[in-house]
């Protein structure tokens, strides 16, 4: 995610799936925030609602495009965001999909207050891509953006850079949520 000469290139597509409220809040505040934004959902009345609301904003910074599948949406994207239930195997699957349909550029940035970033990380083919966010998403508050181990640099910076045009001050810190499969592997070993 570099421009010419090395200097770090801005974020400027955020893919959003799922558009129920929070996700679709995000990506309205994204597109005002001069964001393009791509935002998906299965459920078409939810799309229809987002661009209701993002003509009510009138004159937005950004675009918003809809689109029918997570592949559409994370095709050109620089951060892919998450808006699915906050259990298990929802997030296991879209991190899943995102990993395999979107550029290795993509970061995958989650909203979990239950999820460890270290187990969903694990599952993909760039951990060091992966962050999760505790706090609200495009809120003016400070937010805890968690990181698996080998998280690259440049993914703290793009996703800290992102909440910060929002007005959020992010604490990035390493995921406290050890695996219970490592804590045993940990134990055995001693």
């Amino acid at each position: 995610m570099s421009e010419a000469g090395g200097q770090p290139s801005r974020v400027r597509t955020i893919a959003v799936i799922g558009a129920g409220v929070a996700g679709r809040g995000f990506a309205l505040a994204c597109a005002a925030a001069g964001f393009d934004v791509v935002l998906e959902d299965v459920m078409p009345s939810n799309l229809r609602r987002a661009e209701a609301e993002f003509a009510d904003l009138g004159d937005a910074a950004g675009r918003l495009e809809l689109a029918r599948t997570v592949e559409d949406a994370v095709r050109d994207a620089d951060v892919a965001v998450d808006f699915v239930p906050d259990e298990l195997e929802s997030k296991l699957e879209i991190f899943s999909l995102i990993d395999r349909m979107a550029p290795p550029k993509t970061i995958i940035c989650t909203p979990s207050e239950a999820m460890s970033i270290t187990d969903l990380a694990s599952c993909v083919y760039r951990p060091e891509r992966c962050v999760a966010v505790r706090g609200r998403l495009g809120g003016a508050e400070s937010v805890r953006v968690l990181y698996p181990d080998g998280v690259l640099p440049e993914t703290l910076r793009v996703v800290g850079d992102l909440l910060r045009a929002f007005g959020a001050e992010p604490r990035m810190e390493p995921d406290p949520d050890v695996p219970v499969l490592m804590k045993n592997l940990t134990r055995k070993s001693l």
